[in-house]
């Protein structure tokens, strides 16, 4: 008997000196699954092993370049799940992507919630297309934006972090360019790749040990974050995930129909 393996999650390309890394679980919105997270991180590992590869991109396949967490996985775990060990999870990814010791490059043109916050957050740099929309909905759903504040909030201002991470509401591009959320907010989508391309180019002038001592420079003191307040947010969101009112309102998210709080 033949065993089939469940299709891929993430597609990686190498050439010319980068790897491009791609959310391809358009199915789901390239939700957080637990394998999509384990075939980034294996990714992320393999390009930082290869001598040939000066940078990263990171994107996505479909409209969306991630919804966050998987909602549908997490929903049907049974209450007392061990939410814990799926935050250090994030946490790890996270980590990975801002200590790799190689820029990484965030090439977005579609939708971007919640957990997928904390990804661009990681990224290095980070150019947007004009069908770019984010939002921390996780307020919204009885959660909070535990684990991903770890990358989001040091790119943020005060005001700009209490005004998005209390409303949940939705923003585009420009705006988040604005707060420094993103590097570049790029008017077409046709000129999304050529952004792209331009940061590739100026990295390849550079040595790869000044990108990686400049790099490690720059999230110092972010990763020295992750030290102090893993624990602390890892038990936050595991805490809110196995909650009756995280429940309530991803039982609501899936089923289309407002959450019993909503007014």
């Amino acid at each position: 008997m033949t065993e089939t393996r469940p299709a891929r999650r993430v597609a990686v390309e190498t050439a010319d000196g980068m790897t491009r890394i791609a959310l391809d679980s358009p199915h789901n919105r390239n939700a957080l699954s637990d394998q999509l997270v384990r075939e980034l991180r294996d990714a992320l590992a393999a390009a930082e092993s290869d001598p040939s590869v000066r940078a990263v991109v990171l994107t996505h396949t479909g409209g969306t370049f991630c919804a966050g967490a998987d909602l549908t996985e997490a929903s049907s775990r049974p209450v007392g799940d061990p939410a814990r060990e799926r935050a250090d999870q994030l946490i790890d990814l996270l980590h990975a992507i801002m200590a790799l010791g190689k820029p990484v490059v965030g090439r977005i043109d579609g939708h971007v919630r919640a957990g997928g916050m904390g990804l661009v957050a990681a990224c290095d740099v980070v150019v947007a297309g004009p069908r770019t929309t984010f939002a921390l909905t996780e307020a919204r759903l009885g959660l909070a934006a535990s684990v991903i504040s770890l990358t989001v909030l040091p790119r943020l201002a005060n005001r700009a972090a209490a005004e998005l991470f209390l409303t949940g509401d939705t923003f585009a591009a420009g705006r988040a360019a604005e707060v420094g959320l993103i590097s570049r907010a790029v008017d077409s989508s046709d000129h999304v790749d050529e952004a792209v391309a331009e940061f590739i180019a100026s990295f390849a002038a550079c040595s790869p040990q000044g990108l990686r001592e400049s790099k490690s420079l720059l999230n110092h003191h972010v990763l020295a974050g992750f030290a102090a307040d893993r624990d602390r947010l890892a038990d936050q969101s595991s805490r809110l995930f196995a909650s009756e009112e995280a429940r309530e309102g991803m039982a609501a998210f899936l089923e289309r129909r407002p959450p019993r709080w909503a007014t």
